[in-house]
């Protein structure tokens, strides 16, 4: 079975040792996305503290860039959001963004929808209140 390492030159850049994607016969594994922007280390929403630390956030913002950045890894490897047949989705305060997360997830996916998994965890590796774990088909 054929095996290929995808990168996108238009989404974040990943901040550690992993590709955007992953391509293995007909399926798209990707890697974490988060709604950063490339070629910076803005967070759309976020306006961080002198230490680092969230000051504020706007999940609404967070999660129409988590969902463009997506859809440009998937479009760069071949593939399409209408093929995206799996989702884990990370949220960092389930209880304040989930009503708004869900809300807008529905709007992008109306015409298709995959299974998903939505799960609180207690941070993640970038000031970000959102990332997706995504499987498509090719």
């Amino acid at each position: 079975m054929s095996q290929e390492i995808l990168n996108s030159n238009k989404a974040p850049e990943p901040v550690g040792a992993y590709p955007h994607a992953r391509r293995v016969g007909n399926l798209l594994f990707l890697s974490g996305v988060g709604p950063r922007e490339r070629g910076t280390k803005k967070i759309p929403g976020v306006e961080l503290n002198e230490d680092g630390s969230i000051a504020s956030y706007d999940i609404e913002k967070q999660c129409h860039s988590v969902f463009n950045n997506v859809k440009t890894i998937l479009e760069d490897s071949g593939s399409s959001w209408a093929n995206v047949v799996d989702v884990t989705v990370f949220l960092t305060n389930m209880k304040d963004d989930f009503k708004i997360y869900n809300r807008l997830y529905a709007e992008y996916f109306k015409d298709n929808q995959p299974c998903r998994t939505t799960l609180e965890i207690n941070c993640l590796p970038t000031p970000i209140g959102i990332e997706l774990k995504v499987i498509a088909t090719i």
